[in-house]
């Protein structure tokens, strides 16, 4: 894999991660609204978002699983760490929802 591919696959994966960390931040200003059900599809689509960053990502492992030499460069930590975040950010605006339904 060159340089090149490494980079867009990095970028898809920021990409896609951000669009789904900003639906996140969504969320949560729905939930703060008390729109419950808005904040949910929110979160669905933060999810749709980080299954494509997520295919980015297992592509990359894919290449390789099957013994294709990948050079890791500062762009792909960055892709990685953003993806990783979001996930866990999603993750807690998930349990906020359910305690903001609890007391609303």
């Amino acid at each position: 894999m060159n340089t090149e591919e490494l980079q867009i696959a990095a970028f898809e994966i920021i990409l896609n991660s951000g669009n789904a960390r900003t639906i996140v931040h969504e969320a949560f200003a729905e939930m703060r609204s008390g729109n419950y059900d808005a904040a949910a599809q929110k979160l669905e689509d933060a999810n749709n978002e980080l299954l494509l960053a997520h295919k980015a990502q297992t592509d990359l492992l894919q290449e390789y699983a099957s013994g294709t030499e990948i050079k890791i460069e500062i762009i792909m930590v960055h892709a990685q760490d953003h993806l990783m975040t979001t996930m866990t950010l999603r993750e807690v605006a998930l349990e906020m929802l359910e305690l903001y339904k609890k007391v609303g």
